[in-house]
């Protein structure tokens, strides 16, 4: 049972969503998995959806399932891109990985309009300026 199993803290791992610039002028945006550990994480599984309210009607999108192997010490993985579209709901990434035998998992959730200009930090790993859910 899932009462049954010990989950550890997560620590040092982030979920980012960042914008690339574009030529064209409007920036493409995609999520980020960073490894702020100085090990690596290793049977990584990402599950994203969103869902929320949109002019009263209520809207999900697909369920995504992202599998690494292996997320390096100090570095990241992009994990999907994200259509702007969807920042008015929320957008969920559910992260479960392994250190050694220990299973860790952990639910990130970007509330509905987080990505929003005034919130957006310079991330360093990434290089890029997004927002850093911890």
């Amino acid at each position: 049972m899932k009462k049954d199993i010990d989950f550890g803290t997560v620590e040092g791992i982030s979920v980012a969503i960042a914008a690339t610039p574009s030529p064209t002028g409007d920036p493409t945006w995609d999520v980020y998995l960073l490894n702020n550990n100085a090990f690596p994480v290793e049977n990584v599984l990402v599950t994203s959806k969103g869902y929320g309210v949109i002019d009263g009607n209520e809207v999900k999108t697909s369920v995504l399932r992202h599998m690494f192997e292996r997320v390096e010490a100090k570095s990241f993985v992009q994990v999907e891109p994200i259509d702007p579209a969807i920042f008015h709901i929320n957008n969920e990434y559910w992260v479960s990985y392994y250190i050694d035998r220990q299973i860790f998992d952990k639910k990130f959730v970007f509330v509905p309009d987080a990505v929003v200009e005034e919130n957006l930090i310079d991330i360093n790993m990434l290089q890029l300026r997004g927002v850093l859910h911890s």
